[in-house]
């Protein structure tokens, strides 16, 4: 491991329960061919990148939609990457690269104004005050994603956390480059409902969806 490989200290989940054995070919045979090289991480074409994919299910849905845009996942949990890649091979999708560990690196790497969508879905709400330092929106990444979007690019971020949203926000304002330019209960376009967002509503939460352009 690399000097910058230490830089960064991840507090989420790397691994859950074992792998099935089509998904553990899946990483050790199809993951290499997709992984994003760090020294040369951007893809052609217009770019959409992911953080926190998750099981991949909307990553999926977009690249499918969209197969002229190369999209990025960035997702550091094991087995929500085996899944996409279970997805990935199902839909015989060609337009995805992955980034199978902590984003900040990925980002560290992306050229400035490289990216024309930035998707942050129901993301970890670390919901005690004393780790709302590890929440991924924060002063530093979005100093960062105001850098990596294009002109008329777009921040976008759901999550049926109510402190998280009004985090956002305020983190956001604070920043002083974003403009808000929707906060709807309607989800955005194009949208595949995802496990989370179906669990959000068997518990009674409404997610919200914001998106924000550079001001």
């Amino acid at each position: 491991m690399s000097e910058g490989k230490k830089r960064f200290q991840y507090y989420g989940r790397r691994s859950g329960k074992t792998l099935r054995r089509h998904h553990l070919q899946l990483m050790e045979e199809l993951l290499p061919k997709l992984k994003v090289d760090l020294e040369n991480p951007l893809p052609a074409g217009e770019v959409w990148l992911e953080i926190g994919f998750g099981g991949g299910e909307h990553l999926a849905h977009q690249a499918g939609l969209f197969p002229e845009v190369s999209f990025i996942g960035a997702e550091p949990f094991r087995n929500g990457v085996a899944k996409l890649l279970a997805l990935i091979e199902e839909k015989a999708l060609g337009n995805i690269r992955v980034h199978d560990d902590d984003v900040r690196y990925l980002l560290e790497k992306l050229p400035p104004a490289s990216l024309a969508k930035i998707f942050v879905l129901y993301p970890d709400p670390w919901p005690k005050k004393r780790h709302h330092d590890r929440r991924i929106v924060n002063v530093d990444t979005l100093k960062q994603f105001h850098a990596l979007l294009k002109p008329g690019g777009v921040f976008l971020f759901a999550s049926d956390i109510d402190d998280y949203v009004e985090w956002t926000l305020r983190e956001a304002r604070e920043h002083g480059g974003f403009a808000l330019l929707s906060n709807s209960a309607e989800p955005f376009e194009n949208w595949l409902p995802t496990r989370y967002e179906a669990k959000a509503k068997r518990e009674g939460r409404e997610t919200r969806y914001l998106t924000f352009g550079q001001s």
